[in-house]
């Protein structure tokens, strides 16, 4: 009787130890998609740490990244619809003509957008969704444009250019809501950035890919990815959509400018109290906005007709927008390192090196020259971003800091529009481009050099606190 219990529980045992192992089938089928289910683990892991998926900081990293891989999507279908499509002069016109037809309305819209959104407080999510939900329509008109040449294509591409503007403008607002305990806002900024260089250098390339197996391709990818970011979008925390405390931000350096019963309304927190530092850094920061417009429609144009030795116009354009690339990534992270103690004198500091790499790329022309300009631009961009972003978190109260960072986005994105409507209307001369380029860099650190450092002279040891 022992003898057939024995001989059961072997039997049994040994049952269940063939039926633990697993099958050929199954372990390949572990092995194919091991690679997705590591990464989107890594991934996660990394959006995550440092509490940022206790506050939620983590849902909108992986928002910024999905956002980041849709827009870049659409603007490699744009590209070689618009751009590369056609000659060289013909592409120029109708660059112009796009740029009139999508960026002159966005011109007008743009002032719109940050007190529209001011009257949105309880709806960020929704907001954000509607810009992925508008965008992802688009890209399935922009489909049917692209591969039959329809008008729609200008209208449809102006449709995705505000909603993309609008969701900056809500992300920007949003992150001050999400901060984990002992994050500061500079480094919760750099990290969202980082998120979305980081999607956008990987889709870039698949992007390519599907481009050349149809025009519509991309688009449809971009469909997509939009999709997934409707649902991201709800999936952040309720408390971004919280407006207690909130209230409305004006954009001035003091209260000199109001008169009448204007001045005692303003008398309440806002920009007009805190000083001048503030405006100093967005106009330094508008600055480097503006050269980034001017620089990627001037060098688009003139590296399609003088492409560097050897290489096609779109290997010589991917050269520069890489090395752009790289220098705004290495400015993200460097930001997050310095925690942008004294932003003022980091300003200052990075539209001085600009100023002064963009004089010695006019001076010694060169392909190198150009590409070493890109680097240093996207670098001192990004840097300078993140260093406004702690001085609006030191001087700005938190009643109205998160209006302050919806209308300084706004009128960043403006700045970018009118360096690149400059950078269209020149004509195609490397030397005469980067003499433009020094004297917009020259005029705004000249104009700014002097209110910054005072500010930072004047700025107490409390606030240098609060921006560390």
């Amino acid at each position: 009787m022992a003898a057939g219990r024995s001989s059961f529980k072997s039997s049994s045992g040994s049952s269940s130890r063939a039926s633990d192992t697993p099958s050929p089938l199954r372990r390949i089928g572990r092995a194919l998609h091991l690679p997705f289910t590591g990464t989107a683990r890594g991934i996660r892991k990394a959006t995550h740490a440092h509490g940022a998926g206790e506050s939620g900081l983590g849902k909108l990293i992986e928002l910024h990244a999905v956002n980041g891989a849709g827009d870049v999507m659409i603007t490699v279908a744009l590209a070689s619809t618009v751009f590369f499509s056609v000659p060289t002069d013909e592409a120029r016109g109708r660059v112009a003509l796009y740029l009139a037809i999508t960026m002159a309305p966005f011109t007008l819209l743009a002032p719109v957008i940050g007190p529209l959104l001011d009257r949105l407080p309880h709806g960020r999510r929704a907001a954000m969704a509607a810009s992925m939900l508008a965008r992802a329509l688009l890209a399935l008109v922009l489909a049917g444009a692209v591969a039959g040449g329809g008008l729609q294509l200008y209208p449809a591409a102006l449709g995705v250019l505000v909603a993309s503007k609008a969701y900056g403008v809500v992300r920007s607002a949003v992150v001050p809501r999400l901060l984990p305990p002992r994050f500061s806002l500079v480094k919760a900024n750099s990290r969202v950035t980082l998120g979305g260089l980081l999607a956008t250098g990987a889709a870039a390339p698949v992007g390519a890919g599907l481009q050349a197996i149809g025009p519509r391709w991309p688009l449809y990818g971009a469909f997509v990815l939009y999709v997934c970011g409707i649902f991201l979008s709800y999936s952040m925390p309720h408390k971004v959509d919280s407006a207690r405390g909130e209230s409305k931000a004006l954009l001035a350096a003091d209260e000199a400018h109001l008169h009448g019963p204007a001045r005692t309304r303003a008398r309440r927190p806002g920009l007009r109290t805190v000083g001048p530092a503030v405006t100093h850094a967005l106009a330094a920061n508008a600055t480097l906005r503006c050269l980034s417009g001017f620089l990627i429609f001037f060098l688009a144009f003139l590296l399609r007709e003088h492409p560097l030795t050897g290489q096609s116009a779109a290997v010589s354009l991917a050269l520069v927008g890489v090395s752009a690339g790289a220098g705004n990534a290495l400015g993200t992270a460097v930001g997050a390192w310095l925690k942008a103690r004294a932003p003022e004198v980091i300003i200052v500091t990075v539209l001085a090196v600009v100023l002064g790499v963009a004089v010695l790329s006019a001076v010694f022309f060169s392909t190198l020259m150009m590409a070493c300009l890109g680097a240093v631009a996207g670098f001192a961009q990004a840097l300078a971003k993140l260093s406004l972003d702690a001085t609006i978190q030191r001087d700005v109260p938190e009643a109205v800091r998160t209006s302050a960072f919806a209308r300084s986005e706004t009128l960043l994105q403006m700045a970018w529009v009118v360096g690149g409507a400059i950078g269209i209307a020149l004509p195609l001369n490397g030397v005469l481009g980067l003499c433009v380029a020094a004297a917009v860099v020259a005029v705004g650190w000249l104009s700014t050099v002097r209110g910054l450092l005072s500010s930072a002279r004047h700025a107490g040891p409390t606030g240098r606190a609060r921006v560390a």
